[in-house]
């Protein structure tokens, strides 16, 4: 009959194609174009014109701290040609004035430490290395020359970051050659506290590529971070860019030294986010402008017989038994969708009459697997066990197995209700611990810990005795020694949780695996595995079985539900 219908009108797709891809590709290709232009040049220009501030600052900064070095040595090398006490009294004077220089040495041809000059410290009586002086390299120089930055060792519990310029003397006294020491750590805290961007830094290196200072120096030591001074040592003054980074190389002027400026690609994209953003918005606009006159013109064309539809499938919500529907008109595509809803309230209907009669089965099914939730053979055995204590002539101990298993029927009936409160459950499960341990004989012992205040509580019943069955049937029937099963009921914030423990064989963790798998030929009472799908299914997918068992040690499974008051469920 649907295919008999005749179909006029416009199809949604061709105009919605047609007008939202067309201005999709427009707009689309205006954005990238000017974004991908706009980034990259700024990204560029950004990158050079701020390493090359920074890189020009430092390297103004260390040429002045080289300089004023160079005329401090000037200084301390005409002091030199003094006599001792002249010389003496100048560079005490200069010390006082020059609290940044550590200490000036003069050395023998031999290089032995002859004198050593400092404000308020005298050098240590034996030096077992001194960093400050190296007798080949002022050997193999013609004139002054300069260290890197390095911890000073001539003084007894007093090791400052200095800079040493070493330079010849050439008077006939004994001293060859005098050394100054003075502070590095005004340039280095300089150098830290300079950054480009985010993480960019600079550092120092020399003509040869080797690495003078580095605010990172021990990561570098440590091998967790590297430079390529090797390959910068051969580049010209200027700025090198690849993907990732951008180098800015500067000499210092007076030195070999060179600063290095490191910045990073990706953090430079950061500086034009508000001007990309404000396009960006600008772009929006545009589209939601187009957005809006093309919902106008689907709206002229579906907005009546859509509302039709509409109100039809709020009608079938509401009572869709008694629901009869009656087709709408508009465009052919509004016509296909009318009689699809026509077709698939028939076909609800037709399951929803299914549905009923499959509850019906269902419940009659459940009330079966609850009348089997006592193991006939469980039952045979007990009643068996009661026979021959009468025979025996035990009648106490026969009387009390019969009131136990009185006890356990009647809590297993629990006038059709699946939830009962969890004292109950402990007396059910204490009634089937007082019958097996009557039937095999004393050959476990079992313990309840059991919080007072969880008693009022509900769980599902018959939650207990499978687990406990499984532990005295798997876990205890094996064991040589006395078994033992312990019970522990307790609170967790807003849950209660049940654990039963044995010190049985335990399982492997195939067994652990497939224990919660179903098996037909399962005799444990109603199955571990039940228990855990009728709390899922009670309570959610959260809450269950989690069982841990080590072999030879025992095993312990864990049993979670929220908490539940009489009056919080329906009785089922």
């Amino acid at each position: 009959m649907k295919g008999n219908v005749s179909r006029t009108g416009l199809r949604i797709t061709t105009i919605l194609v047609s007008m939202v891809v067309g201005m999709a590709a427009v707009i689309l290709c205006c954005c990238i174009f000017l974004f991908l232009n706009r980034y990259r040049s700024a990204m560029v220009q950004s990158a050079r014109t701020t390493s090359a501030q920074a890189v020009s600052q430092v390297s103004n900064t260390v040429g002045n701290y080289l300089n004023d070095m160079n005329q401090a040595m000037e200084l301390v090398e005409r002091s030199m040609s003094e006599s001792a006490d002249s010389r003496d009294k100048l560079l005490s004077a200069f010390l006082n004035f020059r609290p940044d220089v550590v200490a000036v040495t003069s050395y023998s041809i031999e290089g032995t430490l002859l004198d050593c000059w400092a404000t308020k410290r005298e050098p240590r009586e034996q030096i077992f290395q001194n960093l400050s002086f190296d007798l080949e390299r002022a050997r193999a120089s013609e004139g002054p020359y300069m260290t890197a930055p390095h911890v000073t060792t001539l003084f007894e519990g007093y090791y400052p970051w200095v800079v040493t310029m070493t330079a010849p003397l050439s008077g006939e006294g004994e001293a060859a050659w005098v050394s100054l020491d003075l502070s590095f750590s005004g340039i280095s805290s300089y150098i830290n506290n300079v950054s480009i961007g985010q993480r960019g830094y600079c550092f120092l290196m020399d003509k040869d590529g080797g690495i003078v200072y580095h605010p990172q120096q021990q990561l570098l030591y440590a091998g967790l971070k590297k430079e390529d001074t090797a390959s910068l040592a051969g580049m010209e003054d200027g700025a090198y860019a690849d993907d990732t980074v951008i180098y800015c190389i500067t000499g210092v002027a007076g030195s070999d030294w060179r600063v290095v400026g490191v910045s990073y690609v990706d953090e430079l994209v950061n500086r034009n986010v508000w001007e990309m953003l404000r396009l960006s918005v600008l772009l929006a606009a545009v589209v939601l402008a187009a957005a809006l006159l093309t919902s106008w013109l689907l709206s002229s064309l579906l907005g009546r017989p859509l509302q039709g539809l509409a109100a039809a499938m709020e009608s079938f919500e509401t009572d869709a038994d008694r629901f009869t529907y009656r087709p709408v008109g508009g465009t052919r595509e509004v016509q296909e969708l009318s009689d699809s809803f026509g077709h698939m309230v028939l076909r609800i209907q037709q399951l929803m009459s299914t549905v009923r009669e499959e509850e019906v089965n269902l419940r009659k099914t459940e009330l079966k697997a609850l009348q089997a939730q006592i193991n006939p053979h469980f039952l045979y055995n007990t009643l068996d066990s009661i026979a021959w204590m009468c025979e025996q002539g035990r009648n106490a101990d026969a009387v009390k197995m019969v009131h136990a298993l009185a006890r356990l029927f009647r809590i297993s009936i629990s006038k059709g209700h699946e939830l009962i409160p969890i004292a109950k459950e402990i007396e059910h499960a204490e009634s089937y611990l007082q019958i097996q341990k009557y039937r095999y004989k004393n050959q476990f012992t079992y313990t309840f810990d059991v919080d007072p205040e969880c008693l009022d509580y509900y769980c599902n019943k018959i939650t207990l005795q499978p687990i406990i069955e499984n532990a005295i049937n798997h876990g205890l029937d094996l064991l040589v020694e006395e078994g033992e099963i312990r019970v522990k009921v307790c609170q967790e914030e807003a849950d209660i949780v049940f654990f039963v423990q044995d010190n049985g064989v335990g399982m492997s963790q195939e067994q652990l695996r497939s224990i919660l798998q179903h098996d037909p030929r399962d005799r444990t009472g109603i199955g571990i595995k039940n228990v855990n799908d009728r709390l899922k299914i009670y309570f959610g997918g959260r809450y269950g079985l989690r069982i841990t068992s080590e072999p030879d040690v025992g095993t312990c499974v864990e049993i979670r539900m929220p908490k539940i008051r009489e009056g919080d469920y329906e009785a089922k």
